[in-house]
């Protein structure tokens, strides 16, 4: 398995990847939006990939005050062989580089086993209420 950023090569398997990954998203993370819209301001985008096929990725950012994780996910055959270890490894390596010095992400309260993962990378759950609005419409 080879971790690395991405390339735009690679907008096709990454789009077909995260579509496998996230089904249920809503049309505002469909994944060519999101990839286009993060290319327009850095490149934070991983991807591991085996046998010349994208098999999980990551997108990170960073807006100097804290980093951000993204959209991790590796397809359901590549789960649990350390794919997902890799990329968030690689993804905060990348954040540290940058200077940040405090990592954020959310996922859905009721994902127990994502959730179990991520502590065992080091996250905690904090007391925290996400909020969040859509900007279209004239807010």
């Amino acid at each position: 398995m080879n971790v690395r950023r991405y390339r735009p090569r690679d907008r096709a398997s990454l789009i077909e990847c995260w579509q496998q990954v996230f089904p249920d998203d809503p049309p505002h993370n469909r994944p060519d939006l999101v990839i286009d819209a993060k290319l327009a301001v850095d490149d934070l985008i991983f991807v591991a990939e085996q046998a010349d096929r994208i098999v999980g990725a990551c997108m990170a950012g960073y807006d100097g005050h804290r980093g951000w994780l993204y959209a991790v996910g590796v397809l359901p055959d590549h789960r649990r062989d350390g794919t997902g270890t890799v990329l968030v490894r690689t993804a905060l390596s990348a954040l540290k580089d940058l200077g940040c010095v405090k990592v954020n992400l959310q996922i859905r309260s009721t994902n127990i086993e994502v959730a179990a993962f991520y502590r065992s990378l080091g996250f905690a759950a904090e007391d925290r209420l996400s909020m969040g609005a859509f900007l279209e419409g004239g807010m």
